[in-house]
């Protein structure tokens, strides 16, 4: 009995202190900043959320040159962040992250469901596939995303894209991930574009989740 008793102490330790490191979203789809602060405090930012289509814009009749990509209204994000701080996000696609694996597996069972078959399913919906980190271009009233930039017919730069950045995806647990940027953020404003989920399908838009990076 003593042994069962610390058992479940210790379990209910390692859950709170999970829950400390890394918070429930509100909304699932969604990429927030996680923010450590002092004393292992730990919260989720929501980003500022948009959807874009993609837009061509000529310039000449195309002889000038073309751009091709995502904008977003404004030229900076509400959503600030110091350049000083250790950069990290999360993201979740499925409300099934809140839920213990044993509790999930017993209702997947219920409903005639395997969960090693469902676990495979959900390794289709890895974010390094559908989520990318762009460095946008603010200028007239707008930020832009880059996904190509001809120079047109008479210029040396023939064409150019937006600045990614590559980040490491570690999970955290079923349908949970912490999105870790692999260099620095130097200062300047972002956007993740998020494919794949909920508007982001037949007519090519994307969800954007944009922050701006400040000096401290």
């Amino acid at each position: 009995m003593k042994k069962i008793f610390i058992s479940v102490v210790f379990l209910v330790v390692c859950c709170i202190v999970f829950a400390q490191q890394y918070p429930q979203p509100e909304f699932v789809n969604e990429v927030y900043f996680l923010k450590k602060g002092d004393g292992n405090t730990v919260v989720l930012v929501r980003l500022e959320k948009s959807s874009s289509q993609p837009d061509t814009k000529l310039k000449m009749a195309g002889f000038g040159g073309a751009e091709y990509g995502y904008t977003i209204e404004s030229e900076s994000s509400p959503v600030r962040l110091s350049s000083s701080q250790s950069f990290s996000f999360v993201y979740t696609n499925s409300s099934s992250a809140s839920m213990s694996t044993a509790g999930r597996d017993s209702i997947l069972r219920a409903n005639g469901m395997d969960p090693a078959m469902m676990a495979d399913m959900g390794g289709m919906s890895d974010p390094a596939s559908m989520i990318t980190l762009y460095r946008t271009e603010p200028g007239k009233g707008v930020r832009k995303i880059l996904l190509q930039k001809s120079g047109g017919m008479f210029s040396a730069n023939k064409s150019s894209s937006g600045k990614k950045y590559t980040f490491s995806v570690k999970k955290i647990k079923e349908g949970y991930w912490e999105l870790v940027p692999d260099k620095p953020l130097p200062r300047g404003e972002y956007a993740f574009t998020l494919m794949g989920a909920g508007m982001g399908s037949a007519d090519g838009s994307v969800m954007i989740y944009a922050f701006g990076i400040d000096s401290p």
